[in-house]
C-alpha cells in the first residue's frame, strides 16, 4: 500500500480528493497539511512514500516544501497537484526536485494512473503541461542530441510509435493499452529508446521527438 500526504490550504479540496483515493486500493491517505510548513513536519514523522502539494499555500508554499522534503528524503515521491499553469511554476517545480506537475482539473482516474507511473519510476505531466516543457526546453537536450549526432534511424517503428505516445505524456500503462502490448514490453521499448537516442530520461526522449517532428497527429 503506497502512503499519501495530502497538502493543500483549501479544506474542501483535500476532503474531496481524500474521498476519491479511499476508493482506490493501493493508495492509503496518512495525513493531511494545509502548508509547506505542516507537510515537512508530517514527512519527517510519517516519511510517506508520496506527497500531493499545492503550490501556493501560506506560511510556506509548495515549492520550497519540496525544496526541503527532496533535500532530506530523497525517496519521498513529490508531486504537484495545482491550478498554476505558469510556466515559471512549473519549470521552478522540477527544478526543485519534483517528481511530477498536474493540474486539478485531471480526471481522477487519469490521476491514479500517473501516480502508480510515480511509484514505477516514471514521471507524472498531463498532456499540456509536457507540452509547455517540451516547448521551452527543446534547445537544452543532451549536446548530442542538439548537435544532430543522433537521429532516429535506429529506433524500431514500434520504438517509435512509443516515443510519439511518451511525448503526450501518457504512462507505460496507457502506452499498452493504445499500442495492445504488455506493459513489460513498452517498459523494454521506453529502456531502448534512451539508451538509442543517448539521453537520460523520458522527458529529455520526448524534447527529441518535438526537434523531430514526430508527435502524433
Amino acid at each position: 500500500m503506497t502512503t499519501i500526504l495530502l497538502v493543500d490550504d483549501h479544506l474542501l479540496f483535500r476532503e474531496g480528493l481524500r474521498g476519491i483515493i479511499e476508493h482506490w486500493d493501493d493508495f492509503e491517505v496518512v495525513r493531511e497539511a494545509s502548508n509547506g510548513q505542516e507537510a515537512l513536519e508530517a514527512v519527517r514523522k510519517l516519511l510517506p512514500d508520496l506527497v500531493l502539494m499545492d503550490i501556493t499555500m501560506p506560511e510556506m508554499d509548495g515549492l520550497e516544501a519540496t525544496r526541503r522534503i527532496v533535500r532530506e528524503f530523497p525517496s519521498t515521491h513529490v508531486v504537484m497537484l495545482t491550478v498554476s499553469e505558469e510556466q515559471e511554476d512549473l519549470f521552478e517545480a522540477i527544478k526543485v526536485g519534483a517528481q511530477g506537475y498536474v493540474l486539478k482539473d485531471m480526471p481522477s482516474r487519469r490521476l491514479h494512473d500517473l501516480l502508480r507511473g510515480i511509484i514505477r519510476g516514471e514521471s507524472a505531466l498531463s498532456g499540456a503541461v509536457a507540452t509547455k516543457i517540451l516547448a521551452e526546453f527543446s534547445e537544452k537536450v543532451n549536446p548530442r542530441v542538439r548537435a544532430g549526432t543522433v537521429d532516429l534511424d535506429p529506433l524500431s517503428e514500434r520504438e517509435r510509435e512509443t516515443l510519439a505516445l511518451l511525448s503526450e505524456g501518457l504512462t507505460n500503462r496507457e502506452i499498452a493499452e493504445k499500442m495492445i502490448l504488455s506493459e513489460n514490453t513498452v517498459k523494454k521499448h521506453v529502456k531502448n529508446i534512451l539508451q538509442k537516442l543517448h539521453v537520460n530520461n523520458r522527458v529529455q526522449a520526448a524534447m527529441y521527438a518535438k526537434e523531430k517532428g514526430i508527435f502524433r497527429e
